[in-house]
């Protein structure tokens, strides 16, 4: 690194802490951060290393941390373009509708109560019957 880099470098933090100095003479109390300071901290950051800004800048470290990861991970993502435009609709929820094919079924549900009855139903074909209807007329009937 260049001696002018580093002279540049040395004089952003140095802006940077003199903005945080005066936010924090004329702050509230208690109160967070804006987020424009936090934007000039992550961008000083970069340069000078996340450990040594926290400490000139007296904030908390993890908390840096973590803003410059979610800026990181917001300039990888490709920005507009024809490629994302199709990805810009991706529905939140999607139904998918259960399968419908000659697939023989095969299966068997047995209900017992407390008294002992049962009931056996054995499926051997694509239609499933209503077994909640099924199952319930079974445990009224035992009712």
């Amino acid at each position: 690194m260049g001696t002018r880099q580093a002279h540049t470098q040395c004089s952003q933090l140095e802006g940077v802490r003199r903005r945080f100095e005066r936010w924090r003479r004329t702050r509230k109390a208690l109160s967070r951060i804006p987020e424009p300071l936090w934007a000039a901290a992550v961008k000083v950051a970069s340069a000078s290393g996340i450990s040594h800004t926290a400490k000139t800048l007296r904030v908390n470290y993890p908390a840096l941390k973590t803003r410059i990861a979610a800026a990181a991970s917001l300039q990888a993502q490709p920005e507009g373009g024809p490629a994302n435009q199709r990805f810009a609709s991706v529905p939140a929820f999607l139904e998918l509708a259960p399968p419908t094919g000659n697939g023989a079924c095969q299966c068997t549900v047995e209900l017992e109560d407390a008294s002992g009855a049962t009931m056996r139903i054995s499926l051997q074909s694509a239609e499933v019957p209503d077994l909640a209807a099924l199952s319930g007329s079974f445990w009224e009937l035992r009712s």
